[in-house]
């Protein structure tokens, strides 16, 4: 389930572990989360874990990746700034998948 709600996230837009684990009804499992994302890479479809964060906005899953730099530069291709391992205007670019998602 955790890949399929990272799949959702629009391009240009970021998200973090906690408020996946809380759209999946488990709002204490941010930790689960990030070792789902560790393995995303090797899921068969494509997993946009670069747009998945922590709750400051650090990019913490970056050495998760075949090599530490390229979660920035896929940030950065959708037009995310980022500095110093934190993504700029974080809030305003937050995606919430409990809000966006609602049935």
């Amino acid at each position: 389930m955790v890949f399929e709600v990272v799949c959702l996230i629009p391009k240009g837009r970021v998200t973090n572990y906690g408020a996946i684990a809380k759209y999946l009804g488990s709002a204490r499992s941010s930790r689960m989360v990030g070792w789902a994302m560790n393995a995303s890479h090797s899921f068969k479809k494509k997993v946009p874990a670069h747009r998945v964060v922590n709750r400051n906005g650090i990019l913490t899953g970056k050495h998760s990746f075949p090599d530490p730099f390229m979660m920035q530069r896929l940030l950065e291709k959708e037009g995310i700034l980022v500095k110093k391992d934190k993504v700029v205007d974080f809030k305003k670019l937050f995606w919430d998948p409990s809000e966006a998602l609602k049935l």
